[in-house]
């Protein structure tokens, strides 16, 4: 099975180097010179890191023989993948996205929905819980309020505080409260 571990962005520069938007928590692990990724679409790939810098908070790649910036821009909005048996698998201090979705959302015994999608942010992640209406509440992926995840099981027990699915259910965005009136 292949992880998803960044997205391709914009080019930087003129010498065929390229933004990521990072989806792993070890990029330095990751990004090495020498890595070799799978790549969505086909056609761009396969792909190996030939540098890799920090720009603020941004990391950027080259990658051999992507040499100029309509290079690069070919590349843009591509995905870069890793193979999971390269992975190490004592890490049980988290999980990955296709390990957690469609997994039941529980709250208590009653089932709220499933998990649609995981949101990896630098401040916290989000689980996107799509509920049987198919509205998707975003719930923050952190221990007080996700206590368990069972892939075994096939759920995950949420104890979100009072209001969380209805906050965070969309009914009270921009624009909506005039149709809802």
């Amino acid at each position: 099975m292949q992880l998803q571990v960044a997205r391709i962005g914009k080019p930087h520069g003129i010498r065929g180097e390229v933004t990521v938007q990072v989806l792993t928590d070890a990029p330095g692990d990751r990004f090495v010179p020498g890595t070799e990724f799978v790549v969505e679409p086909a056609s761009a790939g396969p792909l190996i890191v030939e540098g890799a810098r920090w720009n603020k908070d941004i990391l950027l790649l080259a990658f051999e023989g992507i040499e100029t910036r309509n290079q690069a821009e070919t590349l843009r909005g591509a995905k870069l993948f890793i193979e999971t048996e390269e992975l190490d698998e004592d890490d049980d201090e988290g999980w990955y996205e296709h390990e957690l979705v469609g997994l039941e959302a529980r709250v208590g015994s009653q089932v709220v929905g499933k998990i649609a999608a995981l949101h990896t942010l630098p401040v916290q992640d989000l689980l996107v819980v799509e509920t049987p209406d198919g509205k998707e509440i975003l719930v923050p992926f952190v221990e007080q309020i996700v206590p368990e995840v069972n892939v075994a099981g096939g759920f995950v027990l949420l104890t979100p505080p009072d209001g969380l699915f209805e906050v965070n259910d969309g009914e009270a965005g921009p624009g909506e409260a005039e149709e809802n009136a």
